[in-house]
């Protein structure tokens, strides 16, 4: 993965971003006090093409209300990752506590006001692991990746593989 710009992301972030130079990850802090991080880890797993898993985690467990801000400081990140990078991210709404639907759906509200949202290409889908919980997976891929139609078409099949049921 290239490098990603932290003065460009700060230029156009909503809130104050810095680099953990631990593990690469992007922190922020809302208004509210909530502690945001994101970043990006290689997924060898889903697809084969090059493909990094996006992170977001709340670290302090706070409550977040509903602050367009963040939204805006995320988007600044995942913008930038594009910006450098012409790979597959990979979002995925895990079931730790029963809220994946609502991320799930705060991530394609966020993305549906993204004004930059035609350069790129997004497929969601749903897995319902042995518990019967359903986990949420979304992959978005700049429209110019040379590898389109190949990754789109191994996601589908990846998540249609996830979804049967072993006999």
């Amino acid at each position: 993965m290239n490098p990603l710009s932290l003065d460009f992301v700060n230029k156009v972030a909503a809130y104050h971003v810095v680099c953990n130079e631990r593990d690469g990850f992007f922190h922020f802090f809302t208004d509210g006090g909530v502690h945001y991080s994101v970043g990006f880890i290689e997924d060898d797993v889903l697809l084969s093409k090059e493909s990094y898993q996006l992170i977001i985690a709340n670290l302090n467990n706070r409550k977040s209300m509903r602050d367009r801000k963040v939204r805006d400081t995320i988007v600044a990140i995942v913008d930038e990752f594009f910006n450098r990078n012409n790979a597959t991210l990979l979002y995925i709404c895990f079931s730790e506590d029963n809220k994946q639907g609502l991320r799930n759906r705060l991530f394609e509200y966020w993305f549906s006001t993204y004004n930059q949202k035609t350069r790129f290409t997004t497929l969601s889908s749903s897995v319902v692991d042995a518990e019967g919980i359903v986990n949420y997976s979304t992959i978005i891929l700049r429209n110019d990746n040379p590898y389109l139609a190949g990754i789109i078409a191994e996601f589908s099949e990846s998540i249609q593989a996830l979804n049967q049921k072993p006999e």
